[in-house]
């Protein structure tokens, strides 16, 4: 189901399953969000989190629709996938979406389903039960737009230049625009918002945002990377937003080395991967540094994990992989 046909949906009977997957945080949150409320209007007064990460206990799944609630008639369960659910997980969900439990709704939050996946016996299961949305990102040249149409729905006017500057500071991230938004918002109420307000604001921002830490990161700045962490931390910047902005650094770099290492032109490699022309020099200083973006990825998979609770602090996750995503020793960092 396309996204834009959830809420209409949820105006029917709920689905015993709702299954919400995507890479593009604030879309997946928000979905998540619409199927919460229309639970808490549909009476469903007790909710149970499932963090499905490595080494996650599958029974636990089973031993929750068989176990009655003391405390509600009605229940949600959110099942919080970190990557694929393997072959005991599949099978699973599979058994789950085949007898559903009465009077609960399962919610799955995840990344992006693979292709291959789609076809596998339990992602059918489950889109045959009920209801299957994936998230995407706005294409870059549909950004603009989109930010006109989310701040008039804030009450925001923003005209198309300012627009199209801020599409270019956020650079495709929808959480990072959210929060500018709510920013905007807060400082013009209802007055027409200008590329003259957008500089402004910008100026009157927090002293560091993700944007500086990733050129930061990119530019092997390690000790100036410790300071801006430590700085958001402070700020109260979520920790989601910071591995957001981590993370997609990564995944440009993984995918233009791969091109290179298959042999493709520099500047093709870098265009494919959506790298902006002004951000082509610290990209190509990065990828110097040879680092290993796999492995990195891996750790911040691993990242998300501890923000979602499997370790007491997240944010040693988020400093350890940005300092090694600089790939320079601690001498060398500079200020």
């Amino acid at each position: 189901m396309p996204l834009e046909n959830l809420a209409a949906s949820l105006q029917s009977p709920l689905a015993p399953v709702y299954m919400i997957s995507g890479d593009e945080p604030l879309q997946r949150q928000e979905a998540g969000d619409q199927v919460r409320a229309a639970c808490r209007d549909a009476g469903y007064e007790e909710r149970t989190v499932l963090l499905a990460d490595t080494g996650f206990d599958w029974q636990q799944l089973q031993d929750f629709g068989n176990n009655l609630s003391l405390f509600a008639t009605r229940r949600l369960l959110e099942l919080r996938l970190s990557g694929s659910p393997g072959q005991a997980g599949g099978k699973a969900l599979q058994a789950y979406a085949a007898a559903p439990p009465e009077d609960t709704v399962l919610l799955i939050l995840g990344p992006r389903i693979e292709r291959k996946a789609q076809s596998s016996a339990w992602y059918r299961a489950l889109d045959k039960s009920g209801v299957v949305v994936q998230v995407w990102p706005i294409e870059r040249r549909r950004f603009a737009q989109w930010l006109v149409q989310r701040a008039a729905a804030l009450g925001i006017q923003l005209s198309n230049a300012a627009a199209v500057l801020l599409a270019e500071r956020v650079e495709n991230n929808m959480l990072a625009a959210a929060q500018e938004l709510e920013k905007l918002r807060l400082l013009c109420g209802a007055a027409t918002v200008d590329e003259e307000t957008v500089l402004r604001a910008v100026a009157d921002s927090a002293r560091y945002n993700v944007f500086d830490l990733a050129d930061a990161m990119l530019g092997g700045e390690r000790l100036r990377v410790a300071r801006i962490l430590q700085g958001l931390r402070e700020e109260g910047v979520e920790s989601v937003l910071i591995l957001w902005s981590i993370t997609r650094e990564l995944r440009a770099l993984a995918s233009v080395s791969a091109a290179l290492a298959r042999g493709e032109q520099q500047d093709s490699a870098l265009r494919e991967a959506g790298i902006w022309p002004r951000r082509k020099a610290l990209v190509t200083q990065a990828l110097r540094r040879q680092g290993d973006w796999q492995a990195l990825l891996l750790d911040a998979a691993a990242a998300d994990r501890a923000i979602k609770g499997a370790a007491p602090d997240p944010w040693s996750a988020l400093e350890s992989l940005a300092l090694r995503a600089t790939g320079v020793p601690l001498a060398i960092g500079v200020g």
